[in-house]
């Protein structure tokens, strides 16, 4: 399971001209689900996002979490995170899950993070989704479930 996390000032996403969910202060997490992915993959992430010390203490420091600061976590489902450009100009979606199980770990992530007691929005699985953010910092950071060492 991939995960492009962006710490932003806000973010929101539209579907139909239609706000589907949106935060303040907080991550914006764009979330991929390969075909290889499990439960743990998606437990792996779902724990490690929220406790990710990317925000500024009072001395300027990355040292706070998003449940420190009490922001919230937009999760926006992406398969293009699976995208292979290695040969040719159009990309290979192969090596992402099948939209059935990627949803199913999609929404079982999603629950996972309702738990953190973080306020949580989401996108719409599948739709065509506009997504705006005002990117903090930049703070962007990619984790793959797959490369823990």
């Amino acid at each position: 399971m991939r995960a492009v996390v962006q710490r932003v000032t806000k973010g929101a996403v539209t579907v139909n001209g239609e706000v589907a969910g949106a935060i303040d202060q907080g991550l914006v997490v764009f979330l991929g689900v390969g075909q290889d992915d499990s439960l743990e993959d998606a437990d792996y992430l779902a724990n490690k996002i929220p406790s990710l010390r990317i925000f500024q203490d009072k001395e300027g420091k990355l040292n706070c979490s998003v449940i420190e600061i009490k922001g919230g976590i937009l999760v926006v489902s992406q398969f293009t995170l699976f995208g292979d450009c290695r040969h040719g100009r159009r990309p290979s979606f192969t090596a992402a899950a099948e939209a059935a199980r990627a949803q199913e770990l999609y929404r079982y992530f999603v629950l996972a993070l309702k738990e953190k007691n973080v306020p949580l929005a989401t996108g719409v699985f599948q739709a065509n989704m506009q997504v705006e953010i005002i990117n903090d910092g930049p703070v962007t950071l990619l984790l793959d479930s797959k490369k823990l060492f």
